[in-house]
């Protein structure tokens, strides 16, 4: 079995589960053009642990973890079945590589997960299992993790890094009071550039190498879920960017696949 591509998607605001916009086409799109996986593992950036932690429920709840949104939003459901085994692999990969880790056989998916699923495989039909990020321990740890659940991707899972390319919340906008921000483009771009060059060592070093770095990313945690997809592509990937539209100013919502490099 040829492994399954790895991919990176911003998931945006959770509105996208119930409102119509251009990524979810895309959404749609990448899972129409890639074989149906046997299960999904997903690093959210909406769950934040001490340790690499994985959803070990054979029914995960669907979590709406955000307020002050309509009402028919926090009526979605995405019953998609956990896969306990999948969970117990992830765990023995993690700590071979060093990792300590844990399974959670209680927390559901919150929308990091399910938003982005919801498009692409709409009969929740899939076993699902997320894995935390750890933001205190920042980018190359991830891309340890990463590295760590790479072999996942050759058993027919799909590795998927849900996070976004820029993510300040801060400095949102209508999108009819302009288009991106500068920065934020900016940002998008420089770091396009670093993928495409296969240049992780300065994408690790973002907040420090790129003038826009702190304000693209007040905090980590969104940028997280790249550093463990660009872990699991592997030495030698192919990348291609699928989407790279900009929301209300200061979202951008790049979407990636990445192709393990044959072995």
């Amino acid at each position: 079995m040829s492994p399954l591509p790895v991919l990176f998607l911003s998931h945006g605001s959770p509105m996208h589960a119930i409102q119509p916009g251009a990524v979810r086409a895309v959404w749609q799109g990448i899972a129409r053009d890639m074989a149906r996986p046997k299960a999904i593992l997903i690093a959210s950036a909406h769950w934040e642990t001490n340790i690499p932690a994985l959803t070990g429920a054979a029914k995960p709840e669907t979590i709406h973890d955000f307020y002050g949104f309509p009402k028919p939003l926090y009526e979605v459901q995405y019953p998609a079945p956990g896969d306990p085994a999948l969970a117990e692999r992830a765990l023995g990969l993690l700590r071979s590589a060093g990792l300590p880790a844990a399974i959670d056989p209680q927390r559901g998916l919150d929308h990091g997960a399910w938003s982005p699923l919801l498009h692409m495989y709409p009969g929740a039909d899939i076993p699902v299992v997320q894995v935390a990020v750890q933001t205190e321990l920042r980018t190359r740890h991830h891309v340890g993790l990463g590295k760590a659940l790479a072999p996942l991707a050759a058993e027919g899972v799909l590795i998927i890094g849900s996070g976004h390319m820029t993510h300040n919340l801060r400095e949102r906008r209508a999108d009819r009071e302009g288009g991106p921000l500068p920065y934020a483009a900016e940002f998008q771009e420089w770091v396009r550039q670093k993928i495409e060059a296969r240049d992780l060592d300065s994408l690790a070093d973002y907040r420090a190498l790129n003038p826009h770095g702190v304000r693209a990313h007040p905090t980590d945690e969104h940028f997280l879920p790249l550093f463990v997809a660009l872990g699991a592509a592997g030495e030698g990937y192919g990348a291609e960017r699928l989407y790279d539209g900009i929301e209300t100013g200061s979202l951008a919502m790049d979407a990636w696949r990445f192709r393990q490099a044959a072995r």
